[in-house]
């Protein structure tokens, strides 16, 4: 079988989860071809998992201070490079087309009437449709990147046919006291003065416009390395980071407490962090709150959410060309979910069985 995997770039989780999809195709013996888009080229990093990977132009949303910038993210926007992108893209040679959330594969396989599985957090939108999207963004759901065959990951499948999060098989180190922080869509002015009263806690802080490590006081500042990164976070006290679905989903595995803000106006954030609450995985700030930070500070470490190795279920669903009927691969995957006391009764509260 050979696949080409098209992978949304512009956040850092997307690559996470598919560097932990492409070992498992690579364990199977799966030939994959990868494509990237969302990113300029050279601000790509760790991407040895890919081989010869590609890049391209691509959509993406641009952020000022921690908010969703219309205008810069449709001054982005090149549409007549996007459209040759997808025309150009000559799917002929492949048995499977898969989009994490990359519009140029997803749009080529539409456009070669070909079937895409689509392998996202954002595919729950097919199953459901949460308060906080919009006309605009379920519209930008909808032809952002359309794909034929939805596999949607959550945190809990709140009754629909969905899979639980792809996550490296991780085991928490001897735990330090320090704080990761990972907000890359704030600025760092912003977060050194989110940080600055609490000077008996040390904070671990990683940016995309940090290119050196340094100390200043109690905050260290580093730049983006997937190996120094994954450490620091298994050794922490707990995480303060944006509402994206990756990270979040490994700090859940690894029993970090999690302080997080959603970017304003970015619906898939502002509807993971009403999820995180609802289920009392994480405590929310809706803007960079000291108030909620020295509460939260107080906090013990919570149980770890045990999920099962998605990424070789879901790789072996695939090579056998998807003969199983997803909702049973759903509910066998979802049965072997633990969660902590506590979030089985807010589950139970919900009106959900486990």
């Amino acid at each position: 079988m050979k696949i080409l995997f098209g992978v949304q770039g512009t956040g850092n989780g997307h690559i996470t989860r598919c560097r932990t999809l492409a070992l498992a195709f690579k364990e199977a013996g799966v030939d994959v071809d990868y494509i990237f888009s969302g990113r300029d080229p050279g601000d790509y990093f760790d991407m040895q998992a890919f081989n010869q990977y590609r890049t391209f132009s691509g959509m993406s949303f641009e952020t000022t201070n921690g908010k969703i910038n219309l205008r810069k993210t449709i001054k982005r926007i090149h549409a007549f490079r996007l459209i040759k992108d997808v025309k150009e893209l000559d799917l002929s040679d492949y048995d499977c087309i898969i989009s994490d959330f990359e519009p140029v594969s997803a749009w080529a396989a539409k456009h070669q009437q070909l079937d895409c599985i689509g392998i996202s957090n954002q595919a729950v939108t097919q199953y459901i449709q949460p308060k906080e999207y919009g006309l605009i963004a379920r519209t930008i759901m909808k032809f952002y990147a359309p794909v034929s065959r939805p596999v949607a990951l959550h945190w809990f499948h709140f009754g629909h046919p969905l899979i639980p999060p792809i996550v490296d098989k991780l085991e928490p180190t001897s735990q330090k006291d320090h704080i990761v922080v990972y907000l890359p869509f704030e600025s760092i002015a912003d977060i050194k003065s989110l940080l600055a009263p609490f000077q008996d806690q040390q904070f671990y802080c990683f940016h995309p416009s940090i290119k050196t490590s340094q100390q200043d006081g109690h905050i260290s500042l580093h730049p983006l390395c997937r190996e120094v990164f994954t450490r620091s976070v298994a050794e922490s006290a707990g995480i303060i980071t944006n509402t994206g679905f990756a990270l979040i989903s490994e700090a859940l595995v690894l029993g970090k407490k999690i302080l997080t803000k959603p970017v304003s106006g970015q619906f898939e954030q502002i509807y993971n962090a009403e999820c995180l609450a609802k289920l009392d995985l994480a405590q929310v700030m809706q803007t960079l709150e000291q108030d909620k930070l020295r509460q939260w500070l107080t906090l013990p470490s919570p149980d770890p959410v045990i999920y099962p190795n998605v990424a070789k279920e879901l790789v072996s669903w695939i090579v056998n060309n998807q003969k199983e009927d997803f909702s049973e691969l759903s509910r066998r995957l979802w049965s072997q979910v633990k969660y902590p006391a506590h979030v089985e009764q807010k589950i139970k509260a919900l009106g959900f069985e486990l």
